[in-house]
């Protein structure tokens, strides 16, 4: 591999899951360089990187991590901001101007003086990038950065990189799967499979070029929303990238006739409710306020119920109290008719509930997947032919045989993300409830896992699902909730869920609901601009 970046630019790296995207990312910041072998020289300002003295490469370098909580050292948040300038022995008037700078520039100073655990998700990622900036680094390295925060904390995080770059002309390289807000922002691409770039080029270029390099590639389905309806609609070798383009682009070429697909939402197997939640109330600590308030929820068998919502509003708490790993003082949560309370625990986490938590890594215990599959399979005391013909039928399923003589902390986020519910569903239980199950999964991977979930559904089995993925949740979903305040506000069908919303919808939604009605996803606007056929004056638009 060999490439090179200019001073003052953004760049974005993507590919799929296990591409080598982090690998290389880490490469160039020398202090989270991985073990192994390398070959080649990387040079930084015409120097080596591994020649920089300490204090260049810890300042000038900077990187955001996947996880904010991997990444935080302190317990108050101005210690934080102070950190890494106290560790580059910097005058405290310096530090205490730097801080105070910093700390405007983000906002932080209304919650400068919080405990770091104090903060949500997307307040815990900003931190760490002020943390960074603080010490006026000239190149920013970023890993998935939002991965973690919801769509509003996501936009806002991305809009402040756009700042920096546009107005400090600081250099950015982001590795990232969903790329609908970067690729506007971008000034290059770089496409990763199997360690190698494929594909380099403008953001506005690189979906004309790949479809031309292989128009079945799986990462044209991993573009931006707007190039991939482009490329489904026209032949032109340069796309729009934004939702306003997208929306002239609809707009100035196809006619609206036909202003709504006549399609069948998808609906659960059966209309008897299996899990049903009602007035929950619970708190962490007897003195701290209330997580969830009055919260009433009923899940149908086989039926896929995603729930949204901003960062630490309570949507973890409310799957850990369903699944019965946390206990509300108030409310009764009942499964099959029968009170949550009145199963065994060895009952209940046996063919019965199975919960995908946000950290995947906390559910692996041994050397090798395999070996965990393994330890996991004894629960379900069976013969060790019967366990073996399991984790092969579960494997197979998953497309994850090459991973199971791996470790599992060897594994990329999106590949920990598919290994962690393979684990799960050896235990085939009835419910299964996942925290951010698209973590760190590529668009294309995205897409195989719909096609699991829609098998696990027809073969009867229920999911409740939090997640920050409206995409993910708009292509998977029977209902979709809002959870806000404590409880769940507002829940409908997809379409008329995400059809309403102006931010918890989807780009395809925002593009098309000017012209066309319950348009959720790509798809849903391609097949109705088909439908309408472009205009008259525009027969030449391939």
């Amino acid at each position: 591999m060999s490439f090179s970046i200019k001073q003052g630019e953004f760049v974005v790296i993507f590919g799929e899951s296990g591409s080598g995207k982090s690998t290389l990312l880490r490469l160039l910041k020398r202090e989270l360089t991985p073990h192994g072998k390398k070959e080649g020289v990387i040079y930084y300002k015409n120097r080596r990187l591994d020649e920089l003295d300490d204090d260049t490469s810890a300042r000038e370098i900077g990187f955001v991590m996947q996880q904010p909580e991997v990444q935080i050292v302190t317990d108050k948040v101005w210690h934080e901001l102070a950190f890494g300038l106290e560790n580059l022995g910097e005058p405290t008037d310096v530090i205490r101007r730097r801080v105070g700078e910093i700390a405007n520039f983000f906002g932080i100073h209304h919650w400068f003086h919080k405990h770091t655990m104090e903060l949500s998700g997307g307040q815990k990622q900003l931190l760490n990038l002020a943390s960074v900036l603080v010490m006026q680094p000239e190149v920013l390295l970023l890993d998935e950065p939002t991965s973690q925060l919801d769509p509003i904390a996501a936009e806002e995080f991305i809009d402040i990189l756009h700042k920096l770059n546009r107005d400090l002309g600081l250099t950015i390289v982001l590795v990232e799967h969903d790329l609908e807000k970067v690729f506007p922002i971008a000034d290059r691409v770089l496409l990763l499979e199997s360690g190698n770039i494929i594909l380099e080029a403008k953001p506005e270029e690189i979906g004309g070029k790949l479809k031309r390099l292989n128009d079945t590639h799986n990462m044209l389905q991993a573009l931006p929303t707007v190039v991939r309806i482009f490329n489904e609609l026209s032949d032109q070798p340069i796309s729009p990238l934004t939702v306003k383009e997208g929306k002239r682009f609809i707009t100035e070429h196809f006619n609206d006739h036909i202003v709504r697909l006549e399609t069948s939402e998808t609906s659960a197997n059966d209309e008897t409710p299996i899990l049903e939640a009602k007035n929950l109330w619970f708190r962490y600590e007897r003195n701290r306020p209330d997580i969830l308030r009055g919260v009433n929820v009923s899940v149908n068998k086989g039926e896929i119920v995603t729930i949204l919502g901003g960062n630490g509003s309570g949507k973890t708490t409310l799957l850990k109290v369903l699944s019965g790993q946390r206990r509300a003082y108030r409310g009764n949560v009942v499964l099959k008719g029968k009170k949550l309370t009145k199963y065994k625990q060895s009952a209940l986490y046996k063919q019965l509930i199975a919960l995908l938590p946000q950290d995947v890594q906390t559910i692996f215990l041994k050397s090798t997947v395999e070996e965990d599959y393994a330890e996991i399979g004894k629960v379900m005391n069976g013969t060790k032919e019967a366990l073996e013909q399991s984790i092969h039928k579960i494997a197979n399923l998953l497309s994850i045989e090459h991973l199971l003589e791996k470790h599992p902390y060897d594994l990329s986020g999106g590949e920990q993300q598919i290994v962690a519910l393979g684990k799960l569903l050896l235990l085939e239980p009835e419910i299964i409830f996942l925290d951010e199950p698209t973590k760190g999964v590529d668009a294309y991977s995205k897409l195989k896992l719909r096609d699991l979930f829609m098998d696990l559904k027809a073969q009867g089995k229920t999911m409740v699902v939090v997640t920050h993925d409206v995409e993910f949740a708009a292509l998977i979903s029977d209902r979709c909730g809002l959870f806000f305040d404590g409880e769940i506000v507002s829940t409908g069908k997809p379409k008329e869920f995400f059809a309403n919303n102006n931010f918890y919808t989807t780009i395809a939604n925002r593009i098309s609901r000017h012209q066309y009605e319950g348009c959720v996803t790509a798809e849903d606007v391609i097949d109705i601009c088909k439908l309408n056929g472009v205009k008259k004056h525009e027969q030449n638009i391939h």
